[in-house]
């Protein structure tokens, strides 16, 4: 089958590359990168007409502005993650054909003031740039979705933990820092209190929801065509608590509190614990700790470093 990966070059899309088996694979990024079948800028009209030239029957749209950087360029913000997303859905619109699209959302569309758990019913009132743009995209998923233009699905990603390489500029990057540089042997700073909670999954189990919405069943969606996916609710000081079991306490105190307004004024209207139990009956699964998190880290980044599969499209 035809496969058309956005946001290839990224980290999930490199690790979804990878575990797409005998797939005919188009790679798209707005930079270049080892397999990339192409390099343009989505939001440019007539880029996403090229891309679907070849009429893939399954399309990933990963490509966005993350959120601190969102954030802070405002119009970078809603020309790639708005511009790029309705360009995309309109071209598949006019090429006439209903291939699957699977679309990464994010839980920054809610907002706070936040029950114990949020459910997928509980309303989308994102507080910052990125989760508008994000939202917006949700809600065209699902119109062009029940308009027939082709058969969506969106997933709400939690902040993906621990990711590999150099920070982003994703305002929760210090989530993935706090771990990953102690395990490398160096210091991290934590911008927030160790109170700070959040809902985390590793990336090995983001490429597992991006496969497993690539096949399922889309009647069992009915009309709600985006879901948030599961994961781990912990503290930051439940996080650290972890990683000291898993490396010792020499690893754990090489995190730096360093206190930053900014981040904890981003993090503080992000949410906190889900109720995912309607991603969990249609066969959606993530970790169990945040301890497994880690060691998944350590397994697939410390212990080996996996290749890509190289691009054919």
């Amino acid at each position: 089958m035809k496969t058309l990966v956005i946001g290839a070059g990224g980290m999930i899309g490199r690790k979804l590359t990878a575990a797409l088996p005998g797939e005919d694979l188009i790679l798209h990024d707005v930079v270049p990168f080892e397999g990339a079948s192409a390099v343009s800028d989505l939001s440019t009209p007539g880029e996403a007409e090229k891309l679907l030239a070849a009429r893939p029957q399954l399309i990933f749209h990963l490509a966005a502005v993350v959120s601190g950087e969102a954030e802070a360029d405002f119009e970078k913000g809603y020309r790639v993650n708005l511009d790029g997303t309705r360009l995309l859905f309109e071209a598949i619109r006019k090429a006439n054909y209903r291939p699957r699209v699977v679309f990464t959302s994010s839980i920054a569309v809610f907002g706070a003031p936040f029950p114990e758990a949020i459910g997928d019913e509980f309303l989308n009132a994102p507080l910052t740039s990125y989760g508008t743009q994000k939202a917006i995209g949700e809600l065209l998923l699902s119109d062009y979705s029940r308009r027939g233009f082709f058969d969506g699905i969106g997933i709400r990603l939690p902040t993906i933990c621990v990711r590999p390489g150099k920070p982003n500029k994703a305002a929760s990057g210090f989530f993935s820092g706090i771990i990953r540089e102690p395990l490398s042997g160096q210091e991290a700073v934590l911008p927030v209190p160790e109170t700070v909670r959040h809902w985390f999954a590793s990336p090995r189990a983001a490429v597992g929801f991006l496969l497993h919405a690539a096949r399922m069943k889309t009647e069992q969606l009915g009309n709600r065509r985006n879901l948030s996916m599961p994961g781990v609710s912990a503290t930051v000081g439940e996080q650290i608590a972890a990683l000291r079991r898993v490396a010792g306490d020499k690893v754990a105190s090489l995190i730096r509190r360093e206190p930053d307004a900014t981040i904890m004024r981003i993090v503080e209207g992000w949410p906190r614990n889900f109720d995912a139990r309607r991603a969990l009956q249609l066969g959606f699964r993530a970790d169990q700790s945040f301890e497994e998190i880690i060691r998944i880290h350590i397994e697939d980044e410390l212990q080996k470093s996996p290749r890509p599969r190289p691009a054919r499209g």
